[in-house]
């Protein structure tokens, strides 16, 4: 069994552990391009290809954009798991990473004319977790590229320039990025509401 002080007591760690083991297997040669072909996400086979929906999140596209989405769930994942507990923080990192999937799909094409091609990375779920932690704790004081700052002004700021770089060419998936800050935005309001009703002396609106 182990200790509440394990790393496996964290569900934020155990994830950081699955996507560097993944990354580490998409580099063994002969093994790695079958591994990711396997695994990565593709919205032309949303239908046959089901489990990619929850795979995708585990693989990366170079090692700067697994260490950038390791170190911002380090942080804000452990923070929000401290805050409502680790069955509700793998709630939020999953639903996230499933419905910007869904999201980066389906929004893309008919509201900011992309044609969504195949999609890595844990970046969407992040956004989740990064929106609903933002919800429950938005003073908390986080520094953006040595800039500090408001935890509620950060989203913001992200938020923004995924918004401005959603028609870009850069490669990033923005639109699953805002859909999976939307899905932290809701789920963060729901446990908010939820605590405020559980406070004593609380009395409801009729």
């Amino acid at each position: 069994m182990a200790s509440k002080d394990s790393v496996f007591a964290s569900p934020s760690m155990v994830i950081i552990a699955l996507c560097t083991l993944s990354f580490f297997l998409e580099m063994i040669p002969g093994i790695g391009d079958v591994y990711y072909s396997i695994f990565y996400f593709d919205p032309s086979y949303l239908v046959t290809r089901p489990w990619t929906l929850v795979t995708y999140m585990f693989l990366h596209n170079g090692l700067f954009h697994l260490l950038f989405n390791m170190l911002v769930l380090y942080f804000f994942g452990t923070a929000l798991e401290r805050r409502i507990g680790n069955r509700q923080l793998l709630a939020i990192f999953f639903t996230a990473g499933v419905l910007s999937a869904i999201g980066y799909t389906f929004l893309s094409q008919p509201i900011f004319n992309i044609s969504p091609g195949p999609m890595v990375g844990a970046s969407g779920a992040i956004y989740g977790v990064f929106a609903a932690l933002t919800i429950l704790e938005p003073d908390i004081r986080v520094y953006v590229y040595f800039v500090p700052m408001k935890l509620k002004h950060a989203l913001v700021l992200f938020a923004l320039f995924d918004f401005l770089m959603v028609n870009s060419s850069d490669m990033i998936a923005h639109t699953a990025h805002l859909s999976g800050l939307f899905v932290g935005l809701y789920m963060g309001f729901r446990i908010k509401k939820i605590e405020e009703n559980l406070r004593p002396g609380y009395i409801g609106r009729w």
